[in-house]
Formats: C-alpha cells, structure tokens, sequence
C-alpha cells in the first residue's frame, strides 16, 4: 500500500471529533512505560492491569469490547457511553492516529497509509472542524512525552539484543562452529507473539514488562534508564556463570527473543530486525544451519 509521508508543517483534518470510532478493530501496541501510565489511569498495579487487559504478556491492550456496527469489537478500555476510561494515559498510538511514526537517525517523520486521509471514511465530520498542521496535532495530543519514552525503549531494546551477541559472539560459542542459534534467531523474527511470549516465559516477562520501578514514573529517561539496569542485572545474575555450550545457545535465544518481543510491542517491523541483527551476528563469524 502507498504510503504518504508527511512534515511536522504539513496541513490535514487532524481536529478529532471525540466520535470513538478509532477505538474499535485496531491493534494498540505497549511499551512498559505505557504500559505502567494505563495503570495509575485505572488505579492499579501494571501487573493486574497486564493480566486484566493485555495480551502476550503485555505488549498489546485487548480489544475485546463491545462490537461496533462493522463487527469489530472495541478497544478494553473504551465505555460506550464515556468514551475513553484512560484518556489522559492512552499511548502514543492513540495519541497519533492516524498517523504512522518513523524513526532514522534520530529524525521523526509521520505518514499515513494510502493517499487518502483516512480519518474521513468513518469521521466525515472533521472536515467541518479547524485544520492543523501535523506539529500542532501533535502538541495538543500531549505525546511528547510518549514519543520520547518510544525512541528510549528502542535504546533498551538494542541494548537486550547486545547481551545476546555477547552471548553469541563473545563466548566462545559462535567460534566454536553453533550454526543453530542464529538459525533460530531467524525462527524468532517470524514466530507469532503469543508463541514468543510463551518461550520467553513468565519471569523474564514480567522484567521486561512490569519492572519494579515506583519512583520515576514521571521521567521517561530515569524511568527507562532503571529498568535498562534491572534487565542487564537480571541477565548477569542468570547468565554470569555458564559454561556449556547449550546453556550459551539457549541463552543468546532468550535474549533475542526478548528484544523482539519488546519490538513488537514497540510497533517496529519485528521481521526487519531479526533480520538485520542475523547479518551482523554472520558479519562477525556467526554461521547459519542451512
């Protein structure tokens, strides 16, 4: 499908009705800060708001509510007669759509999908309201915030990825001819979430999603600086002593699974990543089963 790239300058229907239609049939992706700002919304812990409405262990809200007229059923935290119950901490998705966001190079840019704007199929109305440029929307959804603790969780990904080549590369275990590691690194780009979330399991779930950070909810930067340094604590608490070979290959998988698993719930193209991460891992003496 085409995709209409735009500037913070440029001029749409961007004033939003409030209609809820965007709140039906959609896949809203989470990140752990997120994740953690939904929860004091609806005043509970991450924990029970990740096993109440998320899926694959948290990096997807459920939409399980109420269908609309098309069949498609509504976003979990939507009330049919309030709207919203967490308007003040939905995520960046909510917060841009209908925009698509890209990051390169520490440089942002929008887009949307078709070359149409796609708001009026469904939201007609927002042609009789104000135009804004994409900036204004922007700032008056509030995201900078959310737009800041993305682009920190894409640092922390990397950085989970790292262990893993470290766990490959710096171990001994890619010298020592393993082929199968990066065959399943490959397997991991392509695996559904709920598949990767189960061979992840719980407990490294749980650190990746629901870290136990209570002090620096409001700073994105100190809050995923902390959790960085829970998820490296945690893997040189687990990985720090191995010694075979099986345990070394076991473990570079976990990792990159986690990363991955955070990719998606960072809406990137998990697939594209996998893939790119392979071809580093070869570029420095890793080998492929064929």
């Amino acid at each position: 499908m085409k995709i209409t790239k735009l500037s913070a300058e440029s001029i749409l229907p961007l004033t939003c009705s409030r209609s809820g239609t965007c709140c039906f049939g959609k896949a809203v992706q989470l990140n752990p800060w997120e994740l953690m700002r939904l929860s004091e919304e609806k005043i509970m812990t991450p924990k029970v708001f990740r096993d109440l409405y998320c899926e694959f262990g948290g990096i997807r809200l459920r939409f399980d509510g109420t269908a609309d007229h098309k069949g498609q059923n509504a976003c979990s935290q939507y009330d049919t007669k309030t709207g919203c119950s967490v308007h003040l901490g939905r995520p960046l998705a909510c917060r841009l759509y209908p925009l698509g966001r890209h990051l390169q190079f520490d440089k942002a840019t929008y887009m949307f999908e078709g070359e149409t704007f796609p708001c009026l199929t469904d939201c007609a109305e927002v042609l009789e309201l104000p135009k804004l440029s994409v900036g204004e929307y922007l700032k008056g959804q509030a995201a900078a915030p959310f737009e800041k603790a993305q682009d920190a969780y894409l640092v922390v990904m990397q950085n989970i990825a790292d262990i893993a080549f470290e766990l490959l590369l710096d171990s001994g275990l890619a010298a020592s001819g393993d082929t199968k590691t990066v065959a399943l690194w490959r397997v991991l780009g392509t695996e559904s979430p709920e598949l990767l979330a189960l061979r992840i399991g719980q407990e490294w779930m749980d650190c990746l999603m629901i870290p136990e950070i209570t002090d620096a909810n409001e700073n994105i930067a100190v809050f995923a600086k902390k959790h960085n340094k829970l998820l490296l604590l945690k893997a040189q608490k687990q990985f720090g002593s191995i010694q075979t070979l099986q345990e070394l290959h076991e473990a570079a998988v976990l990792m990159l699974g986690v990363a991955l698993h955070l990719s998606r719930g960072l809406g990137a193209d998990t697939k594209g990543i996998s893939e790119h991460w392979i071809a580093t891992a070869k570029s420095h003496g890793a080998k492929e089963s064929i």
